[in-house]
């Protein structure tokens, strides 16, 4: 839908949206933090204004707004998505947005791993969708509504149940002729993304990931990005961070997570940090003490105001 527009509660993820609404611009923005499972992670919020700042990920962005409108920039064209549609991101996509009105918006969403959805595929190349905004089918919006009604952690079962449900739908909205290339050497391109995964502090050649794969450096980096929606380097960033994150959480200094995950120096890891989250560690390490999450449990859902 591109152009231009003229509190917390409850032991699920839907609690925080539950009471916002047209005219309850008001309330106070937060954010709940539902444990997943592996690959699986669950948001509830309610945010005001600019909310995020240029940034990616490394997963699938599944959102569906709940009340108000969520205007976000993506793929150069502005977007709109108001209550009751969804936006579906695909992995290493920039983008930005927040409320598209001053009453603000509160938004569900979903991030998933794109090996799972390559598990679920058994091999094709990761479904894209060319319009990010999109009006479910009563079949897809009931899947997307089950996502938060399921318990908190996920178990295996759920976890894959929602994986296949995924992936079906985006293979269902995906451009036409996608699903009909042929599957991808999965088995090589995830020697490679294990390799990754085993250390991302240490950075691999173009030769030894060649030797890894069997495959050569130009048809790994393009199949590489079809398997998991990133390139091998990319990746490698993406997990970086997600270590610079985790030791920060656990009471490191920024220089000291930045040499562990294997950046050259914490102004390095700044930069790549800011491109990938829209918001400066120093600033990160912030809103975690401030919200007392440092070092929390995992399985505890914690609001930011």
């Amino acid at each position: 839908m591109p152009g231009k527009l003229g509190q917390a509660g409850g032991p699920r993820l839907e609690g925080l949206c539950e009471n916002a609404g047209p005219g309850r611009g008001a309330a106070k923005a937060g954010i709940r933090i539902g444990r997943g499972g592996s690959g699986i992670t669950r948001f509830a919020a309610r945010l005001v204004g600019q909310a995020f700042s240029p940034h990616r990920h490394d997963t699938y962005a599944i959102g569906l707004t709940v009340s108000g409108v969520h205007t976000f920039s993506y793929r150069g064209e502005r977007r709109h998505c108001p209550a009751g549609q969804c936006h579906i991101l695909h992995p290493d996509e920039t983008h930005a947005g927040g409320a598209g009105t001053e009453h603000g918006f509160s938004y569900r969403i979903l991030h998933i791993d794109p090996c799972l959805v390559q598990h679920a595929l058994g091999g094709k190349p990761l479904p894209f969708i060319a319009d990010p905004v999109i009006r479910l089918s009563a079949r897809h919006a009931s899947l997307i509504r089950s996502i938060w009604t399921a318990g908190d952690p996920l178990d295996e079962v759920a976890r894959v149940a929602i994986a296949v449900g995924i992936a079906d739908m985006l293979q269902a909205l995906a451009m036409p002729g996608r699903a009909a290339e042929p599957p991808l050497p999965l088995a090589s391109l995830a020697r490679v993304r294990d390799m990754i995964l085993e250390n991302p502090a240490v950075r691999l050649s173009s030769e030894k990931l060649e030797g890894i794969s069997g495959l050569d450096r130009w048809t790994l980096a393009r199949q590489f990005r079809s398997a998991f929606g990133t390139s091998p380097s990319g990746l490698r960033t993406m997990r970086q961070l997600g270590q610079v994150r985790s030791l920060v959480a656990r009471g490191s200094g920024l220089a000291d997570a930045a040499l562990t995950a294997g950046f050259a120096d914490q102004s390095h890891m700044s930069r790549q940090f800011k491109r990938a989250y829209g918001l400066t560690p120093a600033t990160w390490a912030g809103l975690l003490r401030a919200s007392g999450l440092v070092a929390a449990p995992a399985s505890r859902f914690t609001a930011l105001a």
